[in-house]
């Protein structure tokens, strides 16, 4: 039975259209993956579903009930709740006072009737499974958790259906599984689910049915057990991937980067060395400790034991201006946190970088900067009208693109990238891993910190596994694939198994 008809949904902004009479289809009961590029159209369909933007064209049928133009309020009363991949919680409240906020339960004199709202969101996560403590503070919930108490507030006022926005990006292999349960269970109850990823494999783990877009259009729909994930990428980027993956053996120069028995908050006695032009992954599971490696070498931490160099000389570490002045640069994962400058241009936020290492010459020729902008926005494919927009304009993939442009252009020549292609679509993937190789190729030398298997196969030259802050084993290029990094990411070796921790 449908729930959900959008028919002929068109949006156009300042005369450029954006969907061209799209439909949207999706049954009661199942979980329908919106795929596509980014810029594809995607968000503006959901803004639209959930009141956010008015279509200029278009209908909207849900649960029998007419909601075109219908306003955000009176989307949520029927029924459709949308869990963001940036989360909306206020990590200053509680878990059970999010669950409801704006909607509070109240007694005599408008009083609080905190027990019963307690008590009815222990049952609820009780439920679903979910381990949370009503009373424990959002902040010091873990990501999934956040992830997993925002579904919670959804489903806990009667959401039919659904829309979860990359929902799986911050979560770990255990995390996935247990999200996925949820969902699963959820939907044989008859909630209805549109999952929107770019991860193929969830993708056809999770979902029964697909829609996808590309430039605006509808370009194909159907069951997912009458597809396949090469035809479906196929779909979002408009051609047929090439078989051959983006990694080719290479010549590597000299030694640039040295860590011996290197320690420091979150991992503890790290050792290699890399090599001018050569790409090392880092994984693990979430909290292994590869984030906070890359954040101490770029001065965000403070080692506490060993030593890191950089072509011979010693980065005391603590100091983000020191490491750039080495050549060192790193992409954070959390462009939000970490990235974003909301009040600055796109061409502002890439010279951003390169004007704090050139301070003591103050003035910036807009007319260069614009030059290097192009420049990388062709090299990167980076969607935006102008070098004048506003950072937020962009969707979070051309963010992330912005950000890539944003370091090349300080010519550093050791690049820290932290989850790089999060968030990104999957023929933008392909553009990343070729241009990392590219670099590479140049002679930039590259460390990729990915939870993402299929990544390292493609870019990395050999791969550090981290387990609880320690090297576990380094695998060459050869050697990685998803069974044995998971034996070591989750210290399931057995006693007789050779352990590699140096090179």
């Amino acid at each position: 039975m449908e729930l959900l008809a959008m028919k002929g949904i068109r949006k156009s902004f300042s005369g450029v259209s954006v969907l061209n009479g799209v439909d949207l289809h999706v049954r009661r009961g199942e979980v329908h993956a919106l795929l596509g590029e980014n810029g594809a159209g995607k968000s503006t369909l959901m803004n639209i579903l959930t009141g956010s933007y008015a279509a200029d064209a278009g209908t909207v049928a849900f649960d029998g009930a007419d909601l075109t133009g219908a306003s955000i309020r009176a989307v949520e009363r029927a029924g459709i709740a949308f869990v963001h991949q940036e989360l909306n919680l206020f990590n200053d409240l509680l878990a059970y006072e999010n669950i409801f906020l704006g909607q509070e339960e109240t007694g005599p004199l408008f009083s609080l009737r905190k027990r019963s709202m307690v008590a009815k969101a222990r049952e609820l996560f009780e439920r679903l499974g979910v381990d949370i403590d009503p009373m424990t503070p959002v902040s010091e919930l873990k990501q999934s958790q956040k992830q997993l108490l925002e579904i919670s507030r959804a489903l806990f006022f009667d959401a039919k259906l659904l829309i979860l926005d990359e929902p799986t990006t911050a979560l770990n292999t255990a995390e996935v599984e247990h999200l996925f349960r949820i969902v699963r269970g959820l939907r044989d109850q008859g909630t209805s689910f549109i999952f929107i990823s770019h991860k193929m494999p969830e993708i056809f783990r999770l979902c029964d049915s697909y829609t996808v877009l590309r430039n605006g259009s509808l370009v194909g729909s159907g069951a997912i057990a009458d597809t396949t994930p090469r035809e479906v990428t196929g779909l979002m980027v408009g051609a047929t991937l090439s078989e051959r993956g983006a990694w080719e053996p290479r010549e590597t120069g000299e030694v640039v980067l040295t860590l011996d028995h290197y320690s420091g908050p979150g991992f503890a006695d790290v050792s290699m060395e890399v090599s001018r032009g050569q790409v090392i992954g880092l994984t693990g599971l979430m909290g292994c400790g590869s984030t906070e490696l890359m954040q101490c070498l770029f001065g965000i931490g403070r080692p506490t034991g060993g030593s890191a160099s950089v072509r011979g000389r010693r980065l005391r570490g603590g100091s983000i201006h020191e490491a750039m002045k080495a050549g060192v640069a790193m992409l954070p994962s959390d462009r939000k946190e970490n990235s974003v400058v909301p009040d600055m241009s796109l061409l502002e936020n890439m010279y951003l970088s390169e004007h704090v290492l050139s301070a003591r010459r103050p003035r910036i020729s807009r007319r260069r900067e614009r030059e290097r902008f192009e420049r990388y926005q062709g090299l990167l494919s980076i969607k935006a009208n102008s070098c004048d927009d506003s950072i937020l304009s962009l969707s979070g993939g051309n963010q992330q693109k912005v950000f890539m442009a944003r370091w090349l252009n300080t010519d550093a020549e050791i690049l820290l990238l932290d989850n790089p292609t999060q968030g990104i679509d999957v023929g933008a993937k392909a553009e990343i891993y070729h241009l990392i190789l590219d670099l590479a190729r140049e002679g930039r030398t590259v460390l990729i910190n990915t939870l993402e298997i299929p990544e390292l196969r493609e870019v990395a030259d050999v791969c550090y596994v981290l387990y609880e802050g320690r090297v576990v084993r380094r695998l060459e290029h050869d050697e990685i694939d998803e069974r044995t990094v998971m034996l070591y990411s989750t210290n399931s070796v057995q006693d007789d198994q050779p352990v590699e921790t140096s090179e």
